[in-house]
């Protein structure tokens, strides 16, 4: 199939996937973004589709992971929703959390025990925290995607017993 037939055959699914997302949320914006995402998905992955396979159920798995993936995206951030007018709660200071950690010497120390990880070890880590891919720290670096994962992996670990004075 050619791209530009792949790109009808999901633009003429888009009503179909705007009625699978209210299995997920009732919320508009939220139906039409979930329609976006996986509608870029599918023409980013193009190549992962497989002739004579079910394009809707397909997209229905893109968009049932998509969902999956933001909502735990979310949880992990713990994120509030402001339902009250003016978004009151989103616009009250913050006064009973601790410091900041920018400006604090714990900061500082974490910082330094970041720095101390071993070189060959730092840059994919920096790399991944900054939010590259595995596959684009690979790409990067030149060396195998098991690679990156495996000194992602041991520079959490040294920095975790760098750490254990802050642990809970």
């Amino acid at each position: 199939m050619t791209a530009v037939e792949f790109n009808h055959r999901i633009a003429s699914l888009k009503d179909t996937l705007e009625l699978f997302t209210r299995r997920f949320t009732k919320d508009q914006e939220e139906s039409e973004d979930l329609i976006q995402d996986t509608v870029l998905k599918a023409l980013t992955y193009r190549d992962k589709f497989k002739q004579n396979t079910n394009l809707k159920g397909w997209l229905y798995t893109i968009m049932r992971n998509t969902f999956i993936n933001n909502y735990r995206k979310a949880q992990r951030a713990k994120t509030t929703h402001d339902d009250t007018k003016e978004l009151y709660y989103l616009n009250v200071a913050d006064d009973y959390t601790f410091h900041s950690p920018d400006t604090s010497y714990e900061y500082e120390d974490i910082m330094n025990c970041v720095n101390d990880v071993k070189s060959d070890l730092l840059e994919p880590f920096r790399m991944h925290v900054d939010g590259y891919k595995y596959h684009e720290i690979a790409d990067h670096l030149e060396i195998p995607i098991g690679t990156v994962k495996n000194r992602i992996f041991h520079a959490r670990k040294e920095i975790q017993k760098k750490l254990v004075a802050y642990a809970r």
